[in-house]
């Protein structure tokens, strides 16, 4: 029951003729397969932009890590010297 017979197909193009007119239905399937292309050429260049480059993995270092300074002000030893 889920698949269409060709009895449904001829009644959906009739109705859409009905509706849209002859003249109408050509336009709109040339506007729609240039959107498709359109569509298409922009996944293409999207998937052709996201593709992973080859990279060569840099060595691994055997140096010791550098350490993290602190850069924290210390707050003044006497609280009235602020506000002189």
């Amino acid at each position: 029951m889920g698949a269409l017979s060709p009895w449904h197909w001829a009644i959906l193009i009739v109705v859409l003729v009905l509706l849209f007119g002859a003249k109408r239905l050509p336009d709109a399937a040339r506007s729609l397969g240039k959107s498709m292309r359109i569509f298409k050429s922009e996944i293409k260049e999207l998937n052709h932009e996201s593709a992973p480059q080859a990279v060569t993995p840099a060595p691994p270092t055997t140096a010791e890590p550098t350490p993290v300074v602190s850069e924290r002000v210390d707050a003044p030893a006497d609280p009235d010297a602020r506000s002189a």
